[in-house]
């Protein structure tokens, strides 16, 4: 941790204070700006670890290298455990440093200012007059590293000027190909330097030295090989050698545990004996004996032993061929071996000949498998062996049925399907599962009421009244009670049909109405019983009474599965045209749902046909059956002078609790 300028600044003006001095101001200023420079060069030091790029020997770099340098030194007897205050011949200002940097504080720059300051008491002159001007533009900031005169800036070695003309930034000398890194050295940019590292490690044995060389370790002088204590280390390059302590006489070898081995010199040498001597090998020497009669491989000793003779091999005890033919050779013998087998001069014996092996794919036409003598050939699953043993023929699995419905034999294999209705098992690949139509995806659509699932099949069913099965065995049908006479209504009433049943219906006019037509005994949707006014001519109320007429309509609707948009079912068509604006006395027309408008499920709209006024009425909300209302609705015919009467009808509505 280095002391700031304004610390430094403060330092001298207290002791200047407390010394009573009046010294110049450039002076003072001097002296401070020399303590920031030293400030300077022992940050290098602790940050960079050199002083490489203080190179030129101007003002400003004088006083920052040497504190550099000195700081180093502090820096180095730290890390050598060397005293702080060790007492070093190099003068007392680089001793200050050196001890400041060595316990890392600002106290030792505190008394190098004062050192400095005491200095400027008996010394007034100013050596650098000529380069104060330049000093005092570094010490006023202008400059982030030094300045060299007509207010101008430059930077350190491993910087560059921005282009602000003041500020530094470091140089990539990496990106740059201005390192000097060798070949299989990686470049690694550092703040106003680089460093070059090894791409590759140096090995097992080596190490890598700070001038990022291989060194080889010497693991005799760490310690850190593995001889015993009957070895002695011996270094080598890359690695090490155990040697042993005790040296073995003449006579014997040592092992690599230290063992001492006696030599056979009479294998290990050439003729070790003279001729017509015998080679005896004893412990740590040998001796030579004079040679006897010694017959070699395939000859014995006649029986007065002074000659040697061929033994048949293929006489003796030992069956040499082991069921193959003998023949017998001087010396030696020779097998004559069975077909599928060929003699081994080496072991001298008959061995098996692997025809697979020798022969691939031209014995077999699936897989060869080798036996004593001979070979066998085999198939693969889905084929049998052909007549000549050596070809494979397709089997027909299906004729073994391995399937539960249907079999398909193919080349090699065969393949399992089932009959309508039914799945392949995911399982065994064979069984054939019934199909639940029902609980597919799409089951809830293929009947319109119910779905019964049956063994490869299924089939529909309807409600238990209303309703039958359509020809295509899926839909549902409305029965017509009213039409096929299955209904149980009176003479007196009407019988209206609806979804899934019927309904049984008879109306009475009000008072000062009359009936307009006849009662019938069945009422088709687009029948209408209407009651038109009659008044007597005295009875004032019922001419003052608005009232044209009281009609009655009846609609059957289904419960929607799905309601995506308003559906229109009735239209009140008028006879009243749609001249023109209201104000020029043309007719208008109103209608009104008065009553019987169940969780508001309906509207009346009004538009225009034909040049006519039509009122609409649509369903606009979703009712789930079984739901019976009547929808009273007003139809008032409008002009100038206000109301001009209103007709009444009442739509008879039911709901079906299905949606077919």
């Amino acid at each position: 941790m280095g002391c700031t300028l304004r610390q430094s600044c403060f330092a001298a003006r207290r002791l200047l204070i407390g010394l009573r001095i009046n010294a110049p101001p450039e002076q003072c200023c001097v002296t401070v700006l020399e303590d920031k420079m030293c400030t300077t060069g022992i940050n290098m030091a602790k940050d960079q670890g050199a002083c490489d790029s203080l190179f030129t020997n101007t003002c400003e770099t004088k006083t920052t290298k040497m504190c550099c340098d000195c700081c180093l030194l502090g820096k180095a007897a730290q890390e050598n455990g060397i005293p702080c205050d060790h007492n070093l011949s190099v003068g007392y200002q680089c001793s200050l440093v050196s001890r400041a940097c060595c316990v890392d504080g600002c106290q030792m720059i505190s008394a190098m200012v004062k050192y400095k300051l005491l200095l400027l008491v008996t010394d007034l002159t100013l050596k650098c007059r000529d380069e104060f001007l330049t000093c005092l533009c570094c010490f006023l900031g202008k400059c982030a590293h030094r300045c060299v005169g007509n207010d101008t800036c430059s930077c350190f070695k491993g910087y560059k000027l921005k282009p602000d003309g003041k500020s530094c930034e470091d140089i990539n000398e990496c990106l740059l190909g201005a390192s000097n890194c060798r070949g299989g050295e990686r470049c690694i940019n550092t703040e106003g330097s680089f460093r070059c590292q090894r791409e590759v490690s140096c090995g097992t044995g080596y190490e890598l030295t700070d001038n990022n060389n291989c060194k080889d370790i010497d693991e005799c002088e760490t310690g850190i090989h593995n001889c015993g204590p009957e070895f002695e280390c011996q270094n080598t390059q890359g690695s090490f050698r155990c040697l042993p302590k005790v040296k073995c006489g003449a006579g014997f070898i040592q092992d690599a545990l230290g063992n001492c081995i006696d030599i056979n010199e009479c294998v290990s040498q050439t003729g070790p004996c003279h001729r017509g001597q015998v080679c005896i090998n004893t412990v740590g020497s040998y001796t030579c004996q004079r040679n006897s009669v010694n017959c070699g491989r395939g000859y014995h000793l006649n029986e007065e032993g002074t000659r040697c003779i061929d033994i048949d091999e293929c006489k003796g005890p030992e069956q040499v061929c082991a069921g193959h033919g003998c023949i017998n050779l001087l010396g030696s013998y020779r097998c004559e071996c069975e077909p599928g087998y060929n003699f081994n001069s080496i072991s001298r014996v008959c061995e098996d000949v692997n025809e697979c092996r020798h022969y691939p794919g031209r014995l077999c036409a699936h897989k060869c498998e080798n036996t004593l003598g001979s070979y066998k050939c085999s198939c693969t699953t889905g084929f049998k062996l052909a007549v000549d043993g050596r070809n494979c023929d397709d089997l027909n699995e299906c004729e073994s049925k391995p399937c539960s419905q249907e079999c398909a034999n193919v080349y090699g294999s065969y393949q399992c399907y089932c009959r309508r209705g039914y799945q392949l098992s995911d399982i065994d690949g064979m069984t054939c599962e019934d199909i639940d139509e029902c609980a597919l995806p799409t089951g809830g659509h293929i009947c319109s009421y119910r779905c019964h699932n049956t063994p490869g099949s299924f089939h529909c069913s309807c409600p238990t009244s209303g309703y039958t099965l359509a020809v295509n065995g899926r839909s549902c049908q409305d029965i017509d009670e009213c039409l096929t006479g299955r209904h149980t209504c009176t003479e007196n009433q009407s019988c209206f049909n609806v979804q899934g049943g019927f309904r049984c219906l008879s109306f009475e006019c009000p008072s000062n109405y009359r009936r307009v037509g006849e009662t019938t005994a069945r009422l088709e949707r687009s029948d209408t019983i209407r009651c038109m006014k009659s008044c007597q001519p005295t009875d004032i109320a019922c001419v003052l009474d608005t009232t044209h007429s009281i009609s009655h309509t009846f609609i059957s609707l289904p419960t929607f599965r799905e309601f995506t948009r308003p559906e229109e079912i009735v239209f009140l068509r008028t006879t009243v045209p749609a001249y023109g604006t209201y104000h020029l006395g043309s007719y208008d027309v109103k209608f009104d749902i008065l009553e019987g408008n169940v969780e508001n499920a309906f509207d009346i709209i009004k538009r225009i046909e034909n040049g006519l006024y039509v009122g609409v009425v649509r369903q606009v909300k979703p009712l789930i059956g079984p739901v019976t209302t009547i929808l009273k609705l007003s139809m008032r015919n409008l002009n100038t002078q206000g109301d001009s009467g209103q007709n009444i009808i009442n739509v008879h509505v039911f709901v079906s609790e299905f949606w077919f």
